[in-house]
């Protein structure tokens, strides 16, 4: 099923699917269930074969970890666990790494540095589910930049993984599509629409449409057709943007502007041999009308909401609006900046083993019992001084990626993975498959496809190709 699914013969074909998967799960979760399965077992024997690249155990990792929200939109728990992502993501890597028989330095410093935690609890309250909540996402940062680290793709194997990633999010665009009410029944304010995330928590929908925002925006300036037609491609990229914006929360339409905001710099800043060498798209012919079709959203929501949008993204509440708070950081994060310095102070107590794995929520002064929005004050807060050299680790990757790959738009796109997936970790700590999965495709290097690789020549060279790199 994976072959064919990176094939792509019948790309509308598809997406059609995956937004009737989004459809059934209004309806029952066994719909998703058994496509997760049908998908993972007849891959599993694929996957076992080719071992000579790293590129089809990612695409179907990759994949079947993006069903994390719909899955828990359907309510398929057991059969698909709540924390999807993170349990497959974890299991994969770890497979992935023996396979390859695979040894990072930084990776293990990585993990090193949180295992002191898990011995330590200050608070005497924690239980085995706190820390499985707040440490697997680590754990899946240091796994993904062991296994990623330097491995080589082609860039069409990249596009391939990033329209993968896309098509569980269209399942997501129609649940929300079907479930949300009529304009005119709901009531705007400025917070968080659980009724337009169709009923889900507003802050993961918006991470999600964001990130397939920033998907789809990638392929369009890259040529990666994703439908084969640039005006189904147009439309995806609007209803994902509109539907983003309507959640009202912030993060993920923002972690989408800040990656477009990156590649367009890599691009326009670009010596002038490189862009003939690379031959970079053009900003009016291909990035500009991405960056129309999504300002045309955000203006078509902020006159749903009389201008409500507008004032959200200024950081106003109701409030400020009547004068009984003053704007502040602390409005503008919704309490983030709280939690950001009640952990601050509970490293300083505690500085050199912080006070233990999922412990700060029951220690910190400031918004008692949250749990963390913010993984970099976490790591201070529960691994000490040890969760501070993870994070100065986790800096200097980002610093490295850009060494390793000349050509601009790719070096841009694998920057703004990288900015994304921390962007993400400081509004949503690492509590989904993003972070993990933006920084373990932010280490690669990518190089251009070898002349004859394509299995299938025949195919369009609009859309991502299967190819594998021996």
């Amino acid at each position: 099923m994976i072959k064919f699914l990176l094939q792509n013969k019948q790309p509308i074909i598809l997406i059609l699917i995956h937004i009737l998967l989004g459809f059934s799960a209004t309806i029952t979760p066994f719909g998703i269930i058994a496509w997760f399965y049908l998908v993972l077992i007849s891959s599993a024997v694929y996957v076992m074969k080719e071992k000579r690249s790293i590129f089809i155990l990612v695409s179907l990792l990759f994949y079947l970890i993006s069903f994390e929200l719909l899955a828990r939109m359907a309510r398929t728990s057991p059969f698909i666990p709540y924390e999807l992502g993170k349990y497959l993501l974890c299991a994969g890597l770890i497979f992935g790494i023996i396979r390859s028989k695979v040894i990072g330095s930084l990776g293990a410093i990585m993990l090193v540095c949180l295992l002191p935690a898990f011995f330590v609890d200050v608070s005497g309250q924690v239980q085995q589910s706190d820390i499985i909540f707040n440490v697997l996402g680590p754990i899946n940062v240091a796994l993904a930049i062991t296994f990623f680290n330097k491995k080589v793709i082609s860039s069409l194997n990249l596009g391939s993984i990033i329209r993968l990633m896309v098509y569980p999010i269209l399942g997501v665009l129609a649940y929300t599509f079907l479930k949300a009410p009529d304009f005119d029944e709901v009531e705007f304010s400025l917070g968080g629409n659980v009724d337009l995330s169709g009923g889900f928590g507003s802050n993961q929908v918006s991470t999600l449409f964001g990130l397939g925002t920033l998907f789809i925006f990638i392929m369009l300036i890259n040529k990666w057709k994703f439908s084969g037609y640039f005006i189904v491609d147009a439309l995806i990229l609007f209803a994902l943007s509109f539907q983003g914006l309507l959640t009202f929360s912030r993060g993920g339409m923002l972690g989408a502007l800040l990656g477009v905001i990156v590649i367009i710099f890599f691009v326009r800043t670009s010596p002038r041999r490189l862009t003939y060498k690379y031959k970079l798209p053009k900003i009016g012919k291909y990035v500009l009308p991405g960056i129309i079709i999504a300002a045309l959203s955000f203006i078509v929501v902020n006159e749903i909401t009389n201008g409500l949008l507008t004032l959200r993204y200024q950081g106003e509440t109701m409030g400020t609006l009547q004068g009984t708070k003053e704007r502040t950081l602390y409005t503008i994060t919704t309490g983030r900046l709280d939690i950001f310095i009640g952990d601050v102070n509970l490293w300083f107590d505690h500085f050199i083993f912080g006070v233990g794995a999922g412990a700060s929520r029951f220690l910190r002064e400031t918004l008692n019992g949250t749990v963390a929005h913010v993984e970099v004050s976490r790591l201070l807060a529960e691994h000490g001084f040890f969760g501070f050299i993870y994070f100065l680790i986790l800096c200097w990757i980002g610093l490295a990626i850009l060494k390793y790959n000349e050509n601009p738009i790719i070096k841009g796109v694998l920057f703004a993975f990288y900015l994304v997936g921390i962007y993400t970790s400081f509004h949503a700590a690492m509590r989904t498959y993003v972070t993990p999965a933006l920084i373990g495709l932010s280490v690669l290097i990518i190089r251009k496809p070898k002349v004859g690789a394509t299995k299938k020549p025949k195919i369009k060279r609009s859309r991502p190709q299967l190819i594998l790199e021996k």
